[in-house]
Order: structure tokens, then sequence, then C-alpha cells
């Protein structure tokens, strides 16, 4: 015949201890993922608290639903009031606010109070 016979060759004996060159893909793919997707993300988090912190009376900012106007009043640290359209004034929760179009010089707290009491006169 012209085919012999095969006879399976003992094989070396798997070792028993723990093999840390089995973990190193694990660990390599870990690092590539935090510098990849992990630490991009938390630094663009940390800019976006920034810019909304630092939101003030006067700038037009547009937000995550699309919308474009002026910040006319900072309510609390959670809301503003937005002037989209004229007269047309909404609340705006601080953290959906994605980008601001334009920043303002700071205003000084004379006329902030003042336009403030004018706000109560009316209504607002």
């Amino acid at each position: 015949m012209l085919i012999s016979t095969a006879y399976a060759q003992a094989a070396p004996g798997a070792g028993a201890g723990f093999d840390l060159v089995s973990l190193l893909p694990l660990v390599l793919i870990f690092v590539v993922f935090y510098f990849l997707l992990i630490r991009p993300q938390q630094k663009k988090v940390k800019e976006h608290r920034a810019l909304v912190q630092a939101l003030r009376r006067g700038d037009r900012v547009v937000t995550s639903g699309g919308l474009i106007g002026q910040v006319t009043k900072v309510l609390n640290d959670a809301e503003l009031q937005v002037e989209i359209a004229e007269g047309v004034r909404v609340r705006v929760v601080r953290s959906a606010v994605t980008e601001v179009v334009s920043k303002t010089a700071p205003v000084d707290n004379k006329a902030d109070e003042e336009d403030d009491a004018e706000d109560e006169k009316k209504g607002n």
C-alpha cells in the first residue's frame, strides 16, 4: 500500500502554572482602548463642563435640540433663560447647551440688577 499508517506523537504536557504571556494580549487591548476611547472621551466631558460653567448673560448658544439663542438670564446652577426669537424666551437646562457661538464681555452687576428688576415688573 502507498498510504502508511500515521501514528500520533506524544504531545508535550501542558504547563500547570500561570502563564503571563497568555495574559499579554488582553492587557494590550485594554491599553489601546484607554488611549483611543476612554481618555479622549474624558477630555471632551471636561471641556463641555467648563463651557457650561462659563456661560453668562449675552452669550449666543446652540442647544442640543439645534435651537440658537441668546442667554438673557442665568436662573441658577442648572438652568438658563434663552431668547430664541424676539420676545420668545425659554428655560434651558445648562447641560443641553452644546456650543457657544459668540461670547460677550462680562456685564457689571448694576446692569444685571436693573434687568432683573425690569423682568419682575413685566411678570417674566
